[in-house]
């Protein structure tokens, strides 16, 4: 795969949902693959997902408070993935 082709952790962090509900494209798929292959840190931050999916179940929109929600893009937006 060529460096223009490489996944950012910043990129693979925004695509984790998709991910986790097999909706990305093959393509898009294979690059996550490969990013999660030479990138211990988003190996780590897709294991902790799936086990907070796994203990939380799945949260729908319509169930978040939207001071909660906001609150939560906050924190998440400002987070720094790519170490």
């Amino acid at each position: 795969m060529s460096p223009v082709d490489e996944m950012s952790c910043q990129e693979l962090v925004e695509l984790v949902t998709d991910c986790l509900e097999d909706a990305l494209s093959e393509t898009e798929q294979v690059r996550f693959e490969e990013h999660l292959g030479t990138c211990p840190h988003c190996g780590n931050h897709i294991e902790q997902m799936t086990v907070t999916i796994g203990a939380l179940g799945r949260l729908r929109a319509d169930q978040l408070d939207g001071d909660a929600r906001d609150e939560l893009l906050t924190a998440f937006r400002d987070w720094a993935w790519a170490r």
